[in-house]
């Protein structure tokens, strides 16, 4: 199979959705015509095969939910590409047992290829995908760059990394061309994948979005029925409420003077009564 019909396609992947053709009949074409090699680009990407049929099969449902702006765009199999390559490289799938492990790498590449892809799962994700489309798939930096999510100068620093830690894997790898040459023919490989029929991908994602619709819908009727419930049963004024009395411990004892006892009445009174003048004052006389 020649590299280049592994290469993103320009304007022309929407002729069909321009040629008369019914949303379901290009949208079919779409995806026999890419989905296969999206799978295997996928699995050159993670090394898992099984999440880079998920991923296709992902992307594709989400094209065909936003059908009316992927039919006219410029480059349809880039939009569902790089859909799914967000999935596939999505951290939440190491947390997945399934996923947790890359499958073993294919027989048929031979032992270069077995080594290159294992080399180039040892990027980090964006340094392998930035590599993949550059140098496996043709794009041009700024394309690359845009499909990334990174500047140009960032994605041409990543593909710089990535070069340089694969030809320490390999030294044939410095080189630029011979990099090129071999991440070419590691995707131009046959792409060999079970892949749902595409009918069964659009039902897939009709029944997704149905699945959506009620969900939200449930929850806002739940949200609706409980402001309600809360607006009829809330108060209208404030309610003081007065709280039961209980005994309170470890009160200090009010202070000020005691009370008085009988003998000590008895004898404030006595006091009152019978003064005492005592003894005469002395006044100082001048001498």
């Amino acid at each position: 199979m020649p590299a280049e019909r592994l290469k993103p396609e320009g304007p022309g992947t929407a002729e069909p959705a321009a040629s008369g053709l019914t949303p379901e009949e290009a949208f079919d074409a779409l995806y026999a015509q890419a989905a296969p090699d999206l799978v295997h680009q996928t699995f050159l990407l993670t090394g898992r095969r099984a999440l880079s049929r998920e991923a296709v099969e992902r992307a594709f449902q989400q094209a065909w939910q936003r059908w009316p702006e992927v039919a006219v765009d410029a480059d349809p199999v880039g939009w569902v590409r790089a859909a799914a390559y967000e999935y596939a490289l999505s951290p939440w799938h190491r947390l997945r047992r399934a996923h947790k492990h890359p499958d073993a790498p294919p027989t048929e590449g031979g032992r270069r290829g077995q080594e290159l892809l294992s080399a180039l799962l040892e990027l980090p994700p964006p340094y392998r995908r930035t590599v993949l489309l550059y140098d496996g798939l043709g794009l041009d930096l700024p394309d690359t760059a845009a499909e990334t999510e990174a500047s140009t100068p960032a994605a041409a620093n990543r593909l710089l990394h990535a070069r340089t830690v694969l030809g320490r894997k390999d030294p044939d790898l410095a080189e630029p061309e011979e990099l090129h040459r071999r991440l070419n023919a590691l995707v131009a490989e046959e792409p060999v994948a079970d892949l749902p029929a595409a009918r069964a991908v659009r039902t897939g994602s009709e029944h997704r979005t149905r699945t959506w619709t009620r969900a939200v819908v449930g929850v806002t009727a739940v949200l609706i029925a409980m402001t309600g419930f809360t607006a009829v049963t809330a108060p209208t004024r404030y309610v003081p409420v007065n709280a039961p009395g209980e005994t309170v411990n470890g009160v200090p004892v009010r202070g000020g003077p005691e009370k008085l006892r009988p003998e000590d009445v008895e004898l404030r009174d006595r006091l009152r009564s019978e003064p005492n003048p005592g003894p005469e004052r002395l006044i100082p006389v001048a001498g």
